[in-house]
């Protein structure tokens, strides 16, 4: 049959039409079984009479079951009475009503039998429903299909309404596309607003591009400010050559600009923004930038807050550190010089003091008198140290501390006339250049003892925390001074009662000469348990006694006091060493303690032939120096110290003519690190070096043996030395 020969025409029930030819009937054929858009028609009386294969899928029906069906019947809900509301509409005579959504559910399952006779329909390829599966009719449509209709009136030859086509397309996978889009859009601009960011746009040569309403909103910019300099107006002065020199250069190159900077706001404060702006692309070609300010104002007062709270914890641990140092250091310090000299270091170095100075309380509680005074160099400038006297009633920075208990302090010149009510006079008047003051009371037990006074060349505010340290070193120092002026006292003490207890001069012999050298292992205290004494017997011989009382101080001084005394009690009744030996034990026994050491080396020598008798109470041997042989240690045996059970006994002594005999204490050979036995071994060795004219002068051999022995070691003993020397003849 050739195209152009008329076929019979389909009819729709109760519409008369001329007869199909075949190029109609193609064009039918593919609406009703090949076309993707459903197509259903509704006669006047609003049911179907005709649907493609296309509509029966959409709805997950065959085509044929919906003929004769009322839209109630094939829909449900919200979706029937839309579609009855539209279709009404057409069939009232409005014109194409187009895109109304219909929001399908899916229609239940078919009974079996309708299953069977039904015919086959295509369905649209799934993964369900695979190439080398078998497809089915039946298969059920998604839970919820979105259908965009169009409503078109249907009207016969003479133009009367006989019903209305519904064309309907599946748009349920773009609708939710959009829904996907349009709530990554939402998410994008509930993170943006939750985050503060403000987005702006600018033309790919960087300048502005769309005008940005929050920015301007933060700024306080008019839409023609913004549209003439753009964000970069309002970058602080600091800030904008080297962001605007940036931005040009990320332009220029196309590269990702990121940057921080602070921004005018409205208010004419400046706030922190971090940016970043990216070029888009498209086709190969940078179309804009779009870049984001986020105010990142409270996180960088936080670093600056975390920052300033490091440096003052740095600080405070550095005021700790040197507050424990400086303890240290004052808990070493034994003097009021060596205190003062500790509390101008700290000052220095803690607070950057240029002057220190220290005074001291009189027993009446009336004047203040500076012991110690420190400049920069440790003195003043005339190199003097500053040494004054004023009263606690006078207008001064040590006197105010003092009188009122609490520190004073001047930032400048004006606030100290304006406490003082005039100048400083005094107390570094010739230092014009002081612009701050610090004075600070020395309290011990509750009551001042004194004043402490810092000053600078330069105004100096004291914060609070610095405060606290000085009014800390100050306690320390206080306590400090209150030591070391107990010190002094014991000093004092200490030397007269170790000028009573050593002979003041050694005996002057014409056949024989004595030197002798005393020194002490207590730091600035001239006292301890070495001793030596020479005196001469009713029968013109010389006794001569070198001890050594264990301990240090004023308590060694004075066990040796006591044996000294008796020794010589003892030698005047009975002169013999081992006598005297045996009656100093018999004293020690019953007056010292059990723990108490003590050795004694005692001889009996004729001045004039230079010998006697020597006994050893568990002393060092001597040591005996000739001109013409090796110095060597005497191997006398030594005995036990006194108070031992002990039968003492006694040995020939003799000094030969030319020769030397010395005896010492331990503190000479012995020390932390080295031993006795090597340190007699090392005395010999150091005497047989010593010159001849050391040799024949027992002044001069004494003090070559001390220093000789000391050198390289820290002295932790007392050292006594006692040289006996028996000058040659003429010859």
């Amino acid at each position: 049959m050739s195209t152009g020969t008329p076929v019979p025409h389909p009819r729709v029930s109760g519409v008369e039409g001329p007869p199909m030819n075949a190029s109609d009937t193609a064009l039918y054929t593919a609406l009703m079984h090949e076309a993707p858009a459903g197509i259903a028609f509704f006669d006047t009386g609003r049911r179907c009479r005709r649907a493609n294969d296309a509509f029966g899928r959409l709805l997950g029906v065959a085509a044929h079951e919906l003929s004769d069906r009322s839209l109630g019947e094939i829909l449900s809900g919200e979706a029937a009475a839309a579609a009855e509301s539209a279709l009404g509409a057409v069939l009232g005579g409005e014109p194409v009503i187009t895109e109304t959504e219909l929001i399908v559910p899916a229609l239940p399952e078919p009974r079996a039998a309708d299953r069977e006779a039904a015919p086959a329909v295509p369905a649209p390829t799934t993964p369900e429903t695979a190439p080398d599966a078998e497809p089915s009719p039946w298969r059920a449509a998604p839970a919820e299909r979105i259908l965009a209709c169009t409503w078109t009136p249907a009207r016969d030859a003479d133009g009367a309404p006989v019903g209305a086509v519904l064309t309907a397309l599946d748009v349920t996978d773009r609708r939710r596309a959009e829904d996907v889009v349009r709530r990554k859009e939402e998410r994008y601009r509930s993170l943006v607003e939750a985050s503060s960011q403000i987005v702006w746009v600018a033309a790919p040569d960087g300048t502005v591009l769309d005008d940005a309403p929050d920015w301007r909103a933060v700024t306080g910019q008019t839409q023609a400010d913004y549209a003439e300099g753009g964000w970069l107006a309002v970058v602080h002065p600091e800030d904008r050559p080297r962001v605007e020199a940036l931005w040009r250069d990320c332009v220029a190159e196309n590269r990702v600009f990121e940057g921080a900077y602070r921004v005018r706001t409205r208010t004419g404060a400046f706030r922190h923004f971090d940016v970043r702006a990216v070029p888009i692309w498209r086709g190969g070609t940078v179309v804009e930038w779009v870049g984001a300010n986020l105010d990142v104002t409270g996180q960088r007062e936080a670093e600056e807050m975390r920052g300033r709270l490091t440096e003052q914890l740095s600080a405070a641990a550095l005021r700790t550190a040197r507050l424990q140092q400086a303890t240290s250091m004052l808990a070493e310090a034994l003097t009021v010089a060596q205190v003062v000299q500790v509390v101008a270091d700290v000052g220095r170095s803690a607070i950057g003091a240029d002057y220190s100075a220290v005074a001291l309380l009189d027993d009446a509680k009336a004047n203040l008198s500076i012991v110690e005074s420190s400049a920069p160099g440790g003195e003043d400038d005339t190199g003097a140290a500053l040494r004054e006297v004023f009263a606690v009633a006078d207008q001064t920075v040590m006197s105010v501390a003092v009188r009122e208990s609490r520190p004073f302090l001047a930032a400048h010149p004006a606030e100290l006339r304006l406490q003082l009510g005039r100048d400083e006079s005094g107390l570094f008047a010739r230092h014009a250049e002081e612009r701050a003051w610090v004075g600070l009371p020395l309290l011990a037990a509750g009551a001042a003892i004194g004043a402490l006074r810092f000053s600078f060349t330069r105004p100096r505010e004291i914060t609070d925390e610095e405060r606290v340290f000085l009014e800390a070193l100050a306690g320390q120092c206080a306590f400090a001074l209150e030591r070391a002026m107990l010190f002094e006292r014991e000093h004092r003490t200490a030397e007269q009662l170790q000028r009573s207890l050593l002979p003041s001069d050694l005996p002057q012999l014409p056949n024989m000469v004595l030197a002798a050298r005393y020194s002490p292992a207590t730091r600035h205290v001239a006292v301890g348990g070495d001793w030596y004494d020479v005196f001469k017997l009713p029968d013109d011989r010389l006794a001569i006694a070198v001890g050594d009382v264990m301990g240090k101080g004023v308590l060694a001084a004075a066990v040796m006091g006591r044996v000294r005394n008796a020794l010589r009690a003892l030698a005047l009744n009975d002169p013999r060493p081992a006598a005297v030996l045996s009656g100093l034990d018999r004293l020690f026994s019953a007056t010292e303690s059990e723990e108490q050491f003590t050795t004694v080396a005692y001889a009996v020598v004729d001045p004039e032939t230079g010998r006697g008798a020597f006994s050893n109470a568990g002393h060092p041997p001597p040591l005996i120096v000739a001109p013409d042989a090796p110095a060597r240690v005497d191997d006398i045996e030594p005995g036990t110290p006194l108070g031992w059970p002990s039968e003492r006994t006694q040995t020939s002594f003799s000094v030969e003519t030319g020769n030397t005999v010395v005896f010492y204490s331990d503190g000479l050979v012995e020390n932390r690190r080295r031993g006795v036995d090597v340190g007699l071994q090392e005395l010999a060795s150091v005497a047989a070096d010593a010159p001849p004219e050391v040799v024949g002068d027992p002044k001069r051999l004494v003090d070559f043996l001390v220093d000789r022995m000391l050198a390289g070691y820290e002295q932790a003993d007392d050292v006594t030395v006692l040289a006996l020397h028996v000058p040659p003849g003429p010859a």
